[in-house]
């Protein structure tokens, strides 16, 4: 499955940038632009990427608590500081530091080492009946046509979000709020027109779906 980052930063611009690339890799990302509420979000992460400088609880406080609660997911600081003191400071319970400026690249060889390390790389691919999934990639391929399918934006995050949890019921909340990033309006249609228009391309018949199954009255689960 795609691996997940918890990245916390509050620079927007260099935010914005580091996730895109992130997500361009094949990882999904929550970004949180503060410490607060970070506890809620720790356990669906793969690896925490973390700036010291944030609002809230400093990185090193934050940094300390989740390390011993949460002992087997790897830790990555980023920092602006430069200073050998910070880096002692931050290697005493983080699994490295990066400081900025830093290559892109650099960042994803050092995420890619830590979940290596931590034995959490994700498959590259998986079958899901006649559908081959490339996790890493984002691509979809129909085995049967031997053709590509194309997903829009919101698709490729409603397919891979509903993908991380597989067999697993997901309300319509959760999946909205994951994936356009605001809190649902009951009400709202906009989940269910994309999940029809996503049917319409990966599915054999899509008025009898059996990759992407509605639980009526709750929200969709992907079966495996």
């Amino acid at each position: 499955m795609t691996n997940t980052i918890l990245y916390i930063e509050d620079d927007t611009e260099i935010g914005t940038f580091t996730k895109a690339f992130l997500e361009s890799k094949g990882f999904e990302i929550i970004w949180l632009k503060s410490s607060y509420d970070h506890e809620k979000y720790v356990e669906k992460a793969d690896l925490v990427l973390l700036d010291i400088m944030i609002p809230g609880l400093d990185g090193f406080t934050v940094g300390q608590r989740i390390k011993k609660r949460n002992a087997e997911t790897p830790l990555l600081l980023q920092t602006a500081r430069t200073s050998i003191e910070d880096k002692l400071k931050g290697l005493n319970f983080a699994d490295d530091y990066i400081t900025k400026p830093f290559h892109p690249e650099e960042l994803a060889a050092r995420i890619d080492i830590l979940l290596r390390r931590f034995d959490k790389v994700s498959e590259d691919c998986i079958e899901i009946h006649h559908l081959k999934v490339n996790i890493k990639e984002k691509r979809l391929i129909n085995v049967e046509k031997g053709e590509e399918i194309l997903l829009t934006e919101k698709q490729l995050k409603i397919f891979f979000y509903l993908l991380r949890h597989p067999n697993q019921i997901l309300t319509k909340e959760q999946i909205y709020e994951m994936v356009w990033e605001r809190t649902f309006i009951e009400g709202d249609k906009t989940l269910m027109v994309h999940i029809r228009h996503l049917r319409q391309k990966i599915e054999k018949d899509p008025n009898n779906p059996k990759i992407v199954e509605t639980i009526r009255g709750i929200g969709y689960r992907i079966r495996q």
